[in-house]
This record gives C-alpha cells, structure tokens and sequence, in this order.
C-alpha cells in the first residue's frame, strides 16, 4: 500500500478542521454563557442570540469547519479525516481551561492525553485507502 504525502495546502485544511471547531464551540459557549437561559417556548430570544458578537462569531467559525471538512473528505479517508476533529477535544479542553476558566478534572486531562496518543497513531497511517482496481468484465461476443 503507497502511502500518500500531503500536499501544505492538505495540512492548512486538516489544521482548520482541528481549530475552527473548537473556537467555534468555545465562542458560543463564551456567547450563551453571558445571556439568559433561553427555552425553545421562546424562540425569539433564540433568534436574538444568534445575532450576539460571540455567537455569531462562532457560528462563522463553525461554518468554516464544516467547508474544510467537506474539502478534507474529498481527498481523503473519513478513518483519517476524523481524528483531525477528535484532536479539537484537546483543544477545546484547553481554551475552556484557560480562556474560559472552567475546571477540568483529572479523568478528563486523562481522556484528553489518551485522544492525543490514538490521534498519534492515525496521523501515522495512509491519508487514502488504496482501493483494488476493478477488473473490466469482457463480454463475449455474441455467437452469430
């Protein structure tokens, strides 16, 4: 099995797929954290929330997420692309830790640590599966 390179445009893709996530959840936690509790019996104020700096900010970045993991699928494997948004849990632990100030036990720093080593031994492996060509199937030709 060849095991494909990536090209740098590949990486800043991966590397957005990683960031744009958890900024984007860590800004909307940011945003709701600072507004009322909302209910869906009142959807204006869900609506209202949606306009807010820090939600909208991390709507936009969550957007931006979703476009370079559509582009990140299309040229590769989903068992490759995956753990790229699994290393965003690492992330996330730290902008809630340190940005947002929330406490974070030790069995999540654990969890945290075990994602980083699985996501170590993916990064390791082929970006694409070498899949078999298939074999053209003749026809005979029809006995005259």
């Amino acid at each position: 099995m060849a095991h494909h390179t990536l090209s740098p445009r590949q990486y800043v893709i991966l590397g957005l797929v990683a960031l744009c996530a958890p900024l984007g959840d860590t800004c909307l936690s940011r945003g709701m954290t600072r507004l009322p509790h909302i209910t869906l019996a009142h959807p204006g104020t869900l609506i209202a929330a949606v306009f807010t700096p820090w939600v909208a900010a991390g709507i936009a970045l969550l957007i931006g997420f979703f476009a370079s993991y559509l582009t990140a699928l299309s040229w590769a494997d989903l068992t490759f692309v995956l753990p790229a948004t699994a290393f965003g849990n690492v992330i996330v632990a730290f902008l809630a830790r340190f940005w947002l100030h929330e406490p974070i036990s030790i069995q999540r720093w654990a969890g945290i640590v075990l994602i980083t080593v699985g996501v170590g031994f993916v990064a390791h492996g082929p970006s694409l599966t070498e899949r078999p060509v298939a074999e053209t199937v003749r026809e005979e030709e029809p006995v005259r």
